[in-house]
C-alpha cells in the first residue's frame, strides 16, 4: 500500500542529494511531486530529472530567498493541483571558515536561503495546505531539513550551525502555533547527520581548501571513522524518515525533531 497516494508535494533543492531522494520516494509512495530548485524551468538539469522520474514529477523554479518566487510557485501549484498536502524545506547552502574573518556577506547567504528561505516557504504554502488539511485524514505536513548541525556546534561552521539551529526553533514555533488555532497542519524537522551529497562534496572541499586536510576523502574518511555506526548516510536514508513524517502514520508527530545520524549526536 502506498503512503502518499493522491497526494501533491513541494521539494525545493530537488535536483540533487536529499531533495532528489525525498522527491523519488514520494512518487514510488504515490504522490504527485512538484521539484524546485534554483535552475530555470525548461533548462537541461530540470528536463533531465523530471523526465527520468516521470508523469508524477512536474518542475518549477523558485529561489528560496525570493517571497516573489514563493508566490509565483504557490499560485502555479494551486492552479495546476488545487491542494498541496506536503512541504519539505530542503534547500540549503553551506557556509565555511573562521568567524573572525569571514565575510558579512557569507553569512547573509546562508541565512537568507536556510532560514529566510524556510519561514517564505511556510508563510506562503501554509493557507492551501490548511484549505488540503481539512479533508486529508492526519492533516497536511511541512517538514523542514534541519541538521545535526543544528543541535550541536562544529568549529568553522558558524554560519551552518546558526542557520540550522533557527530551522530547529522555527520548526517548534509554528507547530505550536498551527496545533493550538487547530490549523491542520503538522511542522516537524529531520537531522540528517553527515551525508554523501553533493553540498557535502562542496563543503569538504571548502575545508580542504581552508587545509584542514589534503583531499575530500581524508575528510570522508575522518567522519566515517568518528562516526558510532563507521559510515556516512546515503540520501536514501533521509528519504525514509522524511516520507514518515510526510505521511498519516505521523499523524500525531507536531513539533518533533528526527535525528537520523549513525548515533552521533548520542555520544
Amino acid at each position: 500500500m502506498t503512503t502518499l497516494n493522491g497526494r501533491v508535494a513541494l521539494v525545493t533543492g530537488a535536483l540533487r542529494g536529499i531533495g532528489l531522494a525525498v522527491a523519488e520516494r514520494f512518487i514510488q509512495e504515490g504522490a504527485h511531486v512538484v521539484l524546485s530548485d534554483i535552475a530555470a524551468e525548461g533548462g537541461p538539469d530540470a528536463v533531465a530529472v523530471v523526465g527520468r522520474l516521470g508523469a508524477n514529477a512536474s518542475y518549477v523554479s523558485l529561489d528560496v530567498a525570493q517571497e516573489a518566487a514563493w508566490q509565483a510557485a504557490e499560485t502555479a501549484i494551486r492552479a495546476r493541483h488545487g491542494r498541496l498536502d506536503v512541504l519539505v524545506n530542503n534547500a540549503g547552502v553551506d557556509g565555511t571558515g573562521a568567524v573572525e574573518t569571514m565575510e558579512f556577506a557569507l553569512w547573509r547567504r546562508v541565512m537568507s536561503i536556510n532560514v529566510d528561505g524556510v519561514f517564505l516557504g511556510i508563510k506562503t504554502c501554509s493557507p492551501l495546505m490548511a484549505e488540503t488539511g481539512k479533508i486529508t485524514p492526519g492533516g497536511s505536513s511541512i517538514i523542514n531539513v534541519s541538521s545535526i548541525m543544528g543541535l550541536v556546534g562544529y568549529a568553522d561552521t558558524a554560519p551552518y550551525n546558526a542557520s540550522k539551529g533557527a530551522v530547529r526553533l522555527l520548526t517548534k514555533a509554528v507547530a505550536i502555533e498551527f496545533a493550538t488555532k487547530r490549523t491542520p497542519i503538522r511542522v516537524n524537522s529531520v537531522h540528517p547527520g553527515f551525508v554523501r551529497t553533493p553540498l557535502l562534496e562542496i563543503g569538504f572541499q571548502n575545508w580542504v581548501n581552508l587545509g584542514m586536510a589534503e583531499k575530500v576523502q581524508d575528510l570522508v574518511d575522518m567522519i566515517a571513522q568518528a562516526t558510532p555506526n563507521g559510515r556516512l548516510a546515503e540520501p536514501s536514508e533521509i528519504a525514509g524518515a522524511v516520507n514518515y513524517l510526510a505521511s498519516d502514520e505521523s499523524r500525531y508527530c507536531t513539533g518533533s525533531e528526527l535525528v537520523i545520524d549513525g548515533g552521533w549526536t548520542a555520544r
